[in-house]
């Protein structure tokens, strides 16, 4: 990969009870430069999180930027991502990352909503792509892809990771919501 290629790592943070989730996009490229910011914010608990991403890669405005890595797949306690949806709007090949090995979020959010929205964020859920584990350096992640095969987002993850398991663009953009959102709220970002 050239050292100019770029992608852009959204992660959130927030605190426990609060309403808000702090969202950070952060450009970086393959050769580890930091060439860009976006932050906003979604609603913990919510459904926005599908709108809010994808309204932050527009007020971005980098056609430059080649990939999108995400943060996992409910960027907000069960704010689930229609993960295709973004990416067919972005229009790149996107990557959602975990962290951890898990069997799955269905019964945790059967647990958490209810009525409409229970099935909403169901639906979303069981329409994400399969998801499948990765050795990465000296752990593990757990990617979900949309515009590119397995093989290629191999090859992208471990290019964007040059030590341990956190892809570059998606250490950078956790780092950045939490000193974000460390400060006190603003009434808008």
């Amino acid at each position: 990969m050239k050292s100019g290629a770029r992608a852009l790592g959204l992660a959130t943070s927030y605190a426990p009870g609060a309403a808000l989730a702090t969202v950070a996009g952060v450009v970086v490229r393959a050769d580890r430069v930091v060439d860009g910011f976006v932050f906003g914010e979604l609603t913990v608990g919510g459904s926005d999180s599908t709108a809010t991403l994808t309204t932050l890669v527009d007020r971005l405005e980098r056609p430059d930027v080649q990939y999108v890595f995400i943060a996992g797949i409910a960027p907000a306690q069960y704010n689930i991502l229609a993960l295709s949806a973004f990416a067919e709007h972005v229009g790149r090949p996107t990557l959602a990352i975990a962290f951890e090995e898990s069997n799955g979020l269905e019964s945790a959010i059967r647990s958490a909503r209810d009525g409409h929205q229970r099935t909403m964020a169901l639906e979303r859920y069981r329409s994400l792509p399969e998801r499948w584990p990765l050795e990465v350096n000296d752990g593990h992640l757990f990617i979900r892809a949309v515009g590119v095969d397995r093989d290629e987002a191999t090859r992208i993850v471990r290019e964007f990771t040059p030590t341990g398991t956190r892809p570059e663009p998606l250490r950078v953009a956790r780092q950045a919501a939490r000193a974000v959102n460390a400060q006190p709220r603003n009434k808008t970002l």
